[in-house]
């Protein structure tokens, strides 16, 4: 199975603008033969963009939503895709997944919010979200939350081997996806997607760097720090021999005094 990420600058909280580029993106992953292409975090209406996330802040399963799903069937490519979400009075920071047929697999509340803006913008999410897709038991988080081992060790132990992150890592936290992502992966034996951004949005410099980590810490693909579509096969990562794997989660020892 072979997934995709979109790694590329942010849409300047024009929204017709972003599901333009959402298309344009979802028909050139669909041609490389991808099931999923992975956006960044808060992709509708944009990250650095706390005028914004609470007043157009869209309902789940609401106009956003619906275009997203509509958007998987017709270019037959599934998508995960950050974006501010509004539930009554309190919003949160999503991320949904969608199928090629256009049918939800999963819907997620980012758990770990990083910093003042965040916090200000949105309430913390607090359960994990877990489902099957292509065969591998699959789970969202929403970048700082992949920066916890807890939490990967959690879906681990419910039997993920595969984790879909938006994500909007800023310049000067490189070592996230060179270091972070692909350590999680090893320790937990899981393949992780990590979906950055490039460029700047209001005075705010990204990384770029976006990744797929195997089980043995490796990329199967990795960008630089421009605009990109990332294209791996997974079968790579399924074909990993079992021996070189990681076995600290077998062996684990827990002190208790």
């Amino acid at each position: 199975m072979k997934l995709a990420i979109y790694q590329g600058p942010p849409i300047g909280g024009d929204i017709e603008a972003g599901f333009a580029r959402l298309e344009t993106q979802l028909c050139a992953a669909a041609m490389a033969g991808a099931k999923m292409a992975v956006f960044p975090e808060l992709f509708l209406p944009g990250y650095n963009r706390p005028d914004l996330h609470k007043s157009l802040a869209q309902p789940f399963k609401g106009e956003w939503t619906q275009r997203l799903f509509e958007l998987a069937r017709k270019t037959g490519c599934g998508l995960t895709l950050g974006w501010a979400e509004r539930d009554g009075d309190e919003v949160y920071n999503s991320a949904t997944a969608v199928d090629e047929a256009g049918k939800l697999l999963g819907h997620y509340r980012k758990i770990q919010l990083f910093g003042a803006m965040e916090r200000a913008s949105f309430e913390a999410g607090n359960s994990y979200t877990v489902f099957q897709f292509a065969g591998r038991k699959t789970a969202l988080l929403i970048c700082y939350d992949i920066e916890f081992p807890q939490h990967c060790r959690a879906l681990a132990d419910q039997g993920v081997s595969l984790v879909l992150v938006p994500t909007a890592n800023p310049s000067n936290f490189e070592h996230v996806s060179a270091i972070f992502v692909p350590s999680r992966a090893a320790e937990t034996g899981m393949t992780i997607a990590y979906a950055n951004y490039c460029g700047a949005e209001n005075n705010l410099s990204f990384a770029g760097k976006s990744i797929i980590a195997g089980p043995d810490a490796q990329p199967l693909a990795a960008a630089g720090l421009g605009e990109t579509l990332l294209v791996a096969d997974l079968a790579v990562a399924d074909a990993i021999a079992p021996d070189i794997l990681s076995t600290q989660r077998n062996d684990f020892r827990e002190v208790t005094t």
